[in-house]
């Protein structure tokens, strides 16, 4: 991208920049000074960008790191006015390859709209409250075996500062043939409405809403309405592809200015899941259904709430023009994504499903009932650490929680830090008297190495807080994986 077009982009004023440098090329955008590139762009966030732009918290006033920036190789910095003017003693000697704004946040977001209309291929943005990166997966591996080019998140950069570093790679290759994009939020500031001005879908969908992030949106209902400002950015004439099997996805049909493809597995839908099969871990059998045509899948992954995911990235599929058998065949080869339902088999003869990376009251509980499902006869283990952002009412959901659990035929429960005892404590009310607490991650992969025994299946699941990958690196650390033990021999 020319500097030219990029500083045009962002409501800038550029009066005492070098005007040399305007037909310079840039290949790279930097919000970490660490990670500024020779010729690249760095853009100076502080405090004020971020409340403005629906952050909660402190943040560092990057413009102490602009010269730093400058001294990496940096074209330019982007830097408020305000703080130019507070840091202009260590600043004046970089006036001429200073850009000025009145928002940096807002002028980044800016220029990867820019980035956006310049590439002009269509957008594919995926929200809910549970499974957004694991349906961003399915959904791009899906696109892919089609033999399209897919720029996706990276990792789960899914909010006002990832989503345009992810744009951003647009510049960098021209050969992107459609974006798959998720698009979080957690707070009352219109954050996904904001995500769509920057990449307006062509494709919305709607995977759930769940009461996640009530904390700082009040109910579920705001957050059903926070979770609609994705339909209501969708491009007149897009696709609404909308979970059947969640009222709050299902009426949100009505705010669509385009086409709508629903998906489900108990009510009516245009895409759908039937005679449904778990196998052991890590292989699900289905029928899907569409458009009057039928394929077989042998489904990777476990779980209900996965399935849901295969049919939301089937439908994405199968409006890009996908046939079904195609579908089918694309949804035989994915894997989970680390920390996301990944299932690990131990030569000892037990099994762990890792799914560290997020928790909340009913992702925790879909997981335990695909614990249940698929474990059989099995001994049943949840490790879970406590969720966090639940609000004044924490305690008691921790251990209404911890009474499902119990009531769901699992036969121990070991809660994991803080709240975890609110979860054991409610377990134990409902009769699953061998539950324990661990004060943390690491003591709780210790228990679990002393008690896991062949046969048993074992979920561990936890917010990203509390780290609950660490039991599942204890285990690694006593034990072997089948495949590597496979391979010894």
């Amino acid at each position: 991208m020319k500097l030219r077009n990029a500083i045009n982009s962002i409501s800038a004023n550029m009066a005492a920049l070098d005007p040399t440098l305007l037909d310079s090329e840039v290949g790279s955008f930097a919000i970490d000074s660490r990670e500024v590139e020779k010729g690249g762009m760095f853009f100076a966030l502080s405090q004020p960008d971020y409340r403005n732009n629906g952050f909660n918290g402190d943040f560092d006033d990057a413009t102490v790191h602009v010269v730093g920036a400058f001294e990496k190789g940096a074209a330019v910095c982007v830097v408020r006015t305000d703080r130019f003017d507070e840091h202009k003693a260590q600043l004046e000697p970089f006036r001429d390859r200073i850009v000025r704004v009145d928002d940096a946040i807002a002028a980044f977001q800016q220029l990867a709209h820019a980035a956006y209309v310049e590439w002009n291929g269509p957008v594919v943005a995926i929200t809910g409250s549970a499974g957004k990166t694991t349906a961003k997966e399915l959904t791009s591996h899906v696109l892919e075996a089609s033999g399209r080019k897919v720029l996706r998140n990276i990792k789960n950069y899914n909010n006002g500062l990832g989503h345009p570093l992810t744009v951003l790679n647009l510049p960098k290759d021209s050969t992107y043939d459609v974006a798959v994009l998720e698009m979080g939020m957690s707070t009352p500031m219109n954050e996904i409405a904001r995500l769509c001005k920057i990449t307006p879908p062509d494709v919305a969908v709607e995977l759930n809403v769940l009461p996640v992030h009530v904390e700082h949106l009040g109910s579920i209902e705001n957050v059903a309405k926070a979770k609609a400002e994705l339909v209501e950015g969708m491009k007149v004439g897009g696709t609404a592809v909308l979970n059947a099997d969640d009222p709050r996805v299902a009426a949100m049909s009505s705010l669509s200015r385009g086409k709508v493809i629903t998906y489900g597995i108990e009510n009516v839908a245009d895409v759908r899941a039937e005679n449904i099969v778990f196998e052991r871990f890590g292989e699900t059998q289905f029928t899907l259904v569409a458009n009057g045509e039928k394929a077989a899948v042998v489904f990777p992954l476990n779980g209900k709430h996965n399935i849901l995911n295969a049919l939301a990235a089937a439908t994405v599929g199968i409006s890009f023009g996908m046939t079904i058998s195609e579908v089918a065949a694309s949804l035989r080869t994915v894997a989970a994504p680390p920390q996301r339902g990944e299932i690990l088999h131990f030569a000892a003869g037990f099994t762990a499903i890792n799914d560290s990376y997020n928790s909340n009251p009913d992702a925790l509980l879909s997981m335990v009932e695909t614990l249940v499902d698929g474990a059989g006869l099995s001994r049943k283990i949840v490790v879970a650490g406590e969720m966090l952002e639940l609000g004044e009412n924490a305690g008691e959901i921790h251990k209404e929680t911890g009474r499902k659990i119990a009531a769901s035929g699992v036969n121990m429960l070991i809660g994991v830090r803080g709240l975890g005892k609110e979860l054991v404590e409610g377990s134990i009310e409902g009769g699953l008297v061998e539950s324990q607490f661990a004060l943390d991650s690491e003591t709780a992969g210790e228990i679990l190495q002393g008690i896991i025994t062949t046969g048993d299946v074992v979920l561990v699941k936890g917010s990203r807080g509390v780290r609950t990958e660490k039991v599942i690196e204890k285990l690694l650390e006593r034990f072997e994986l089948e495949d590597k033990a496979a391979a010894a021999s």
